[in-house]
Protein backbone atom coordinates (compact mmCIF):
# COMPACT_ATOMS: atom_id res chain seq x y z
CA UNK A 1 0.00 0.00 0.00
CA UNK A 2 2.79 2.45 0.90
CA UNK A 3 4.66 1.63 -2.31
CA UNK A 4 1.51 2.18 -4.42
CA UNK A 5 0.89 5.52 -2.70
CA UNK A 6 4.46 6.64 -3.33
CA UNK A 7 4.26 5.78 -7.01
CA UNK A 8 1.07 7.81 -7.52
CA UNK A 9 2.82 11.09 -6.63
CA UNK A 10 5.72 11.78 -9.05
CA UNK A 11 8.14 13.53 -6.67
CA UNK A 12 7.60 11.22 -3.68
CA UNK A 13 9.87 8.36 -4.85
CA UNK A 14 12.84 10.75 -4.75
CA UNK A 15 11.91 12.07 -1.30
CA UNK A 16 11.38 8.60 0.15
CA UNK A 17 14.46 7.10 -1.49
CA UNK A 18 16.86 9.88 -0.52
CA UNK A 19 15.42 10.01 2.98
CA UNK A 20 16.49 6.40 3.37
CA UNK A 21 19.85 7.07 1.70
CA UNK A 22 20.59 9.91 4.10
CA UNK A 23 20.02 7.59 7.05
CA UNK A 24 22.27 4.96 5.46
CA UNK A 25 25.05 7.49 4.80
CA UNK A 26 24.91 9.15 8.23
CA UNK A 27 24.94 5.77 9.96
CA UNK A 28 27.85 4.54 7.83
CA UNK A 29 29.77 7.78 8.30
CA UNK A 30 29.39 7.57 12.07
CA UNK A 31 30.78 4.03 12.06
CA UNK A 32 33.63 5.05 9.74
CA UNK A 33 34.68 7.90 12.03
CA UNK A 34 34.88 5.36 14.87
CA UNK A 35 36.92 2.96 12.74
CA UNK A 36 34.04 0.46 12.64
CA UNK A 37 33.06 0.65 8.97
CA UNK A 38 34.49 -2.64 7.74
CA UNK A 39 33.56 -4.66 4.66
CA UNK A 40 30.57 -6.25 6.41
CA UNK A 41 29.21 -2.80 7.31
CA UNK A 42 29.81 -1.60 3.73
CA UNK A 43 27.87 -4.56 2.34
CA UNK A 44 25.06 -3.87 4.80
CA UNK A 45 24.83 -0.24 3.65
CA UNK A 46 24.89 -1.33 0.02
CA UNK A 47 22.09 -3.86 0.53
CA UNK A 48 20.07 -1.22 2.38
CA UNK A 49 20.38 0.96 -0.75
CA UNK A 50 18.89 -1.83 -2.88
CA UNK A 51 16.08 -2.21 -0.34
CA UNK A 52 15.47 1.57 -0.44
CA UNK A 53 15.12 1.42 -4.22
CA UNK A 54 12.71 -1.51 -4.01
CA UNK A 55 10.68 0.34 -1.38
CA UNK A 56 9.75 2.99 -3.96
CA UNK A 57 8.92 0.46 -6.66
CA UNK A 58 12.35 -0.06 -8.20
CA UNK A 59 13.34 -3.37 -9.78
CA UNK A 60 16.94 -4.66 -9.72
CA UNK A 61 18.22 -7.56 -11.85
CA UNK A 62 21.73 -8.97 -11.33
CA UNK A 63 23.21 -11.60 -13.66
CA UNK A 64 26.57 -13.22 -14.38
CA UNK A 65 28.01 -13.12 -10.86
CA UNK A 66 29.33 -16.65 -11.35
CA UNK A 67 31.96 -15.18 -13.67
CA UNK A 68 33.83 -13.44 -10.87
CA UNK A 69 32.88 -15.80 -8.05
CA UNK A 70 34.83 -18.62 -9.72
CA UNK A 71 37.97 -16.48 -10.11
CA UNK A 72 40.86 -17.03 -7.74
CA UNK A 73 42.57 -13.85 -6.67
CA UNK A 74 41.78 -10.23 -7.48
CA UNK A 75 40.61 -8.76 -10.77
CA UNK A 76 39.77 -5.45 -12.39
CA UNK A 77 36.06 -4.78 -12.86
CA UNK A 78 35.43 -2.42 -15.78
CA UNK A 79 31.98 -0.87 -16.16
CA UNK A 80 30.07 1.86 -17.93
CA UNK A 81 28.87 4.69 -15.69
CA UNK A 82 25.28 6.00 -15.64
CA UNK A 83 24.57 7.39 -12.18
CA UNK A 84 25.73 7.43 -8.58
CA UNK A 85 23.65 4.31 -7.90
CA UNK A 86 26.32 1.85 -9.05
CA UNK A 87 28.77 3.19 -6.48
CA UNK A 88 26.22 2.40 -3.78
CA UNK A 89 25.04 -1.00 -5.09
CA UNK A 90 28.15 -2.77 -6.44
CA UNK A 91 29.65 -3.46 -2.97
CA UNK A 92 26.57 -5.53 -2.08
CA UNK A 93 27.15 -7.68 -5.18
CA UNK A 94 30.95 -8.01 -5.13
CA UNK A 95 32.33 -7.44 -1.64
CA UNK A 96 30.89 -10.61 -0.01
CA UNK A 97 33.11 -12.59 -2.40
CA UNK A 98 36.09 -10.34 -3.16
CA UNK A 99 37.81 -7.56 -1.26
CA UNK A 100 37.22 -4.57 -3.53
CA UNK A 101 37.54 -0.82 -3.84
CA UNK A 102 36.88 1.88 -6.44
CA UNK A 103 38.70 4.34 -8.61
CA UNK A 104 36.80 7.54 -7.76
CA UNK A 105 36.91 11.28 -8.24
CA UNK A 106 38.90 13.18 -5.64
CA UNK A 107 35.78 15.19 -4.81
CA UNK A 108 34.02 12.11 -3.40
CA UNK A 109 36.45 11.91 -0.49
CA UNK A 110 35.83 15.58 0.24
CA UNK A 111 32.02 15.52 0.47
CA UNK A 112 30.73 16.26 3.97
CA UNK A 113 29.71 13.08 5.85
CA UNK A 114 30.12 10.80 2.79
CA UNK A 115 33.88 11.36 2.78
CA UNK A 116 34.36 9.24 5.92
CA UNK A 117 32.76 6.23 4.23
CA UNK A 118 34.80 6.53 1.05
CA UNK A 119 38.10 7.09 2.84
CA UNK A 120 37.53 3.98 4.94
CA UNK A 121 37.40 1.92 1.74
CA UNK A 122 40.95 2.89 0.64
CA UNK A 123 39.92 4.05 -2.87
CA UNK A 124 42.18 5.25 -5.65
CA UNK A 125 41.43 8.92 -6.31
CA UNK A 126 41.80 10.84 -9.55
CA UNK A 127 41.44 14.57 -10.16
CA UNK A 128 40.26 14.33 -13.79
CA UNK A 129 42.14 17.51 -14.67
CA UNK A 130 45.41 15.87 -15.71
CA UNK A 131 45.00 12.54 -17.57
CA UNK A 132 48.69 11.69 -17.19
CA UNK A 133 48.56 12.11 -13.40
CA UNK A 134 45.32 10.11 -13.24
CA UNK A 135 46.85 7.26 -15.24
CA UNK A 136 49.87 7.18 -12.94
CA UNK A 137 47.65 7.19 -9.83
CA UNK A 138 45.53 4.30 -11.13
CA UNK A 139 48.44 2.19 -12.38
CA UNK A 140 50.55 2.64 -9.26
CA UNK A 141 47.78 2.62 -6.67
CA UNK A 142 45.83 -0.09 -8.45
CA UNK A 143 48.81 -2.40 -8.87
CA UNK A 144 49.67 -2.02 -5.19
CA UNK A 145 46.12 -2.89 -4.07
CA UNK A 146 45.78 -5.76 -6.52
CA UNK A 147 49.09 -7.19 -5.26
CA UNK A 148 47.68 -7.41 -1.77
CA UNK A 149 44.46 -9.03 -3.03
CA UNK A 150 42.06 -6.12 -3.45
CA UNK A 151 40.07 -6.00 -6.67
CA UNK A 152 39.45 -2.65 -8.36
CA UNK A 153 36.26 -1.23 -9.89
CA UNK A 154 36.94 1.23 -12.72
CA UNK A 155 34.52 3.47 -14.65
CA UNK A 156 36.59 4.51 -17.68
CA UNK A 157 34.06 7.04 -19.00
CA UNK A 158 35.03 10.66 -18.49
CA UNK A 159 31.52 11.53 -17.27
CA UNK A 160 28.36 9.66 -16.31
CA UNK A 161 25.99 9.21 -19.23
CA UNK A 162 22.73 7.40 -19.98
CA UNK A 163 23.89 6.92 -23.58
CA UNK A 164 27.01 4.78 -23.77
CA UNK A 165 29.58 6.30 -26.13
CA UNK A 166 32.55 3.98 -26.79
CA UNK A 167 34.60 7.00 -27.87
CA UNK A 168 34.61 8.29 -24.27
CA UNK A 169 35.43 4.86 -22.78
CA UNK A 170 39.16 4.97 -22.21
CA UNK A 171 41.59 2.06 -21.71
CA UNK A 172 42.76 2.84 -18.18
CA UNK A 173 41.19 -0.34 -16.74
CA UNK A 174 42.76 -2.55 -19.39
CA UNK A 175 46.16 -0.94 -18.79
CA UNK A 176 45.85 -1.59 -15.06
CA UNK A 177 44.91 -5.25 -15.57
CA UNK A 178 47.84 -5.70 -17.95
CA UNK A 179 50.32 -4.07 -15.57
CA UNK A 180 49.14 -6.14 -12.60
CA UNK A 181 48.74 -9.38 -14.57
CA UNK A 182 45.16 -9.93 -13.40
CA UNK A 183 41.96 -10.72 -15.31
CA UNK A 184 39.27 -8.25 -16.29
CA UNK A 185 35.59 -8.79 -15.50
CA UNK A 186 33.38 -6.53 -17.65
CA UNK A 187 30.21 -5.04 -16.15
CA UNK A 188 27.30 -3.70 -18.17
CA UNK A 189 24.87 -1.68 -16.11
CA UNK A 190 21.71 0.34 -16.50
CA UNK A 191 21.05 2.61 -13.54
CA UNK A 192 19.08 5.46 -15.09
CA UNK A 193 16.45 4.92 -12.42
CA UNK A 194 18.44 7.86 -11.02
CA UNK A 195 19.06 10.76 -13.35
CA UNK A 196 22.77 11.10 -14.05
CA UNK A 197 22.80 14.72 -12.84
CA UNK A 198 20.88 16.06 -9.88
CA UNK A 199 19.18 19.48 -9.95
CA UNK A 200 20.52 20.58 -6.56
CA UNK A 201 23.22 18.01 -5.78
CA UNK A 202 25.13 16.92 -8.88
CA UNK A 203 25.70 13.34 -7.76
CA UNK A 204 22.06 12.57 -6.94
CA UNK A 205 19.39 12.84 -9.61
CA UNK A 206 15.64 12.35 -9.37
CA UNK A 207 14.29 8.81 -9.02
CA UNK A 208 12.14 7.20 -11.73
CA UNK A 209 11.11 3.74 -10.44
CA UNK A 210 9.49 2.84 -13.77
CA UNK A 211 13.01 2.28 -15.17
CA UNK A 212 14.43 -1.13 -14.28
CA UNK A 213 17.98 -1.41 -12.98
CA UNK A 214 20.37 -4.00 -14.40
CA UNK A 215 23.84 -5.24 -13.51
CA UNK A 216 25.37 -7.88 -15.81
CA UNK A 217 28.84 -9.39 -15.32
CA UNK A 218 30.70 -10.85 -18.29
CA UNK A 219 33.21 -13.65 -18.63
CA UNK A 220 36.75 -12.90 -17.41
CA UNK A 221 39.25 -11.64 -19.96
CA UNK A 222 43.04 -11.93 -19.90
CA UNK A 223 44.97 -9.09 -21.53
CA UNK A 224 47.15 -10.05 -24.46
CA UNK A 225 49.41 -7.65 -26.29
CA UNK A 226 48.32 -4.03 -26.05
CA UNK A 227 44.82 -4.97 -24.87
CA UNK A 228 42.99 -3.61 -27.91
CA UNK A 229 41.04 -6.84 -28.39
CA UNK A 230 40.01 -6.94 -24.75
CA UNK A 231 38.89 -3.30 -24.85
CA UNK A 232 36.75 -4.09 -27.89
CA UNK A 233 35.21 -7.10 -26.13
CA UNK A 234 34.30 -5.01 -23.07
CA UNK A 235 32.63 -2.39 -25.25
CA UNK A 236 30.80 -5.06 -27.27
CA UNK A 237 29.54 -6.68 -24.05
CA UNK A 238 28.15 -3.40 -22.71
CA UNK A 239 26.51 -2.52 -26.05
CA UNK A 240 24.97 -5.98 -26.41
CA UNK A 241 23.49 -5.89 -22.91
CA UNK A 242 22.07 -2.41 -23.39
CA UNK A 243 20.50 -3.54 -26.67
CA UNK A 244 19.06 -6.60 -24.93
CA UNK A 245 17.54 -4.50 -22.13
CA UNK A 246 16.11 -1.97 -24.57
CA UNK A 247 14.47 -4.69 -26.66
CA UNK A 248 13.05 -6.33 -23.53
CA UNK A 249 11.54 -2.99 -22.46
CA UNK A 250 9.99 -2.53 -25.90
CA UNK A 251 8.45 -6.02 -25.72
CA UNK A 252 7.08 -5.37 -22.25
CA UNK A 253 5.60 -2.02 -23.31
CA UNK A 254 4.02 -3.64 -26.35
CA UNK A 255 2.43 -6.53 -24.49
Amino acid sequence: MIKDFVLRIPYLPSIVFYGKILRIVFSGSSKAKRGQYDTAAWCESSLATVDALKAVGGHVEITGTEHFKKLEGPCVFIANHMSALETFVLPHIIAPFKDVTFVIKQSLIEYPVFKHIMRSRDPITVGRSNPRDDLRAVLEGGAERLKRGTSIIVFPQTTRSVVFDPATFNTIGVKLAKKAGVPIVPIALKTDVLRSQGKYVKEFGAVDPSKKTYFAFGEPLRVHGRGDEEQSKIIAFILSKQKEWKERKEREDGS
